[in-house]
């Protein structure tokens, strides 16, 4: 008897809207729509080929109780932070920062060839873990290892896929993969049960139980395999699964904690010079 796969329960179109010095993006997660998706918190992509919409940056600012990873699939950032970690990304490499206890930093951008495009995602952090010491490693892209098939590819980010597992190392369970596929090819994902799960589709578009166009986001539901097909030459797509902790969430601006009062203190040690 063949196994089930996940339907797709919904899609997120994602709202217009700026962050940092005025960095023109898409909110996808965090948005009124989707406010999260146990343990994701918010998923930005970022995307122009206009200086004027990237090139202020993100100037310094704090983070307390999450993981912030960063995939730029064109161009570059500088990163700087209070805990003395400096880093410089390049196109298709990987930026992943543990905020912990809390650090301050600050994600400048180079365009290549007048083009900045990539994704943030924020990953939560469980009550255990949300005060752990900060810390920083760039991936760059040769060291994403890549699985090869007929008719398309995937890079493994983190997690692990046809017994390729990924540099990217969280702190509870995750699998981020960045799925690139010719014209009407199909692709299987094996995810655990009861991991929360999405794909974006950045280019082209794919078929499931429903179609996903362009700059739409999928919810998946729990169980079983996801398997989709590409509708057109060129589709891409990331998917991104992870263990939901099934804790209180309180959010205020950069910091993510579980009770507001832990977020107030977050904003008090910040103001008073405490934080990173």
């Amino acid at each position: 008897m063949p196994k089930e796969t996940r339907n797709i329960k919904y899609l997120v179109e994602g709202i217009q809207t700026s962050d940092g010095a005025g960095v023109n993006l898409t909110r996808i997660i965090g948005s009124p729509e989707l406010n999260m998706l146990d343990p994701f918190l918010l998923l930005d992509e970022f995307g122009s080929d206009n200086p004027n919409d990237y090139i202020a940056g993100f100037p310094p600012h704090p983070h307390r109780g999450f993981e912030t990873i960063t995939y730029m699939l064109n161009g570059k950032f500088t990163h700087e932070d209070t805990a003395g970690n400096k880093g410089h990304l390049s196109d298709g490499g990987v930026q992943w920062m543990t905020a912990g206890k809390g650090v301050i930093h600050s994600e400048m951008p180079e365009q290549t060839e007048g083009l900045v495009r990539g994704f943030q995602l924020w990953f939560n952090l469980p009550k255990e873990k949300k005060m752990i010491e900060p810390a920083y490693h760039d991936i760059q892209s040769d060291q994403i290892p890549v699985v090869e098939f007929e008719g398309g590819r995937v890079k493994v980010i983190s997690g692990t896929f046809q017994d390729t597992t990924g540099p990217g190392r969280p702190h509870t369970g995750m699998m981020y993969l960045d799925i690139h596929l010719d014209s009407k090819q199909d692709i299987t994902v094996p995810i655990a049960n009861d991991w929360n799960g999405f794909v974006y589709v950045y280019e082209g578009s794919i078929n499931a139980n429903i179609g996903v166009p362009k700059g739409h986001l999928a919810v998946l539901d729990t169980k079983d395999d996801f398997l989709c097909s590409s509708s057109v030459e060129n589709t891409r797509l990331i998917l991104v699964a992870g263990e939901p902790l099934n804790e209180p969430v309180a959010r205020g601006g950069p910091f993510v904690m579980n009770t507001k009062g832990e977020v107030l203190q977050a904003f008090e040690d910040y103001q008073s010079g405490r934080l990173g």
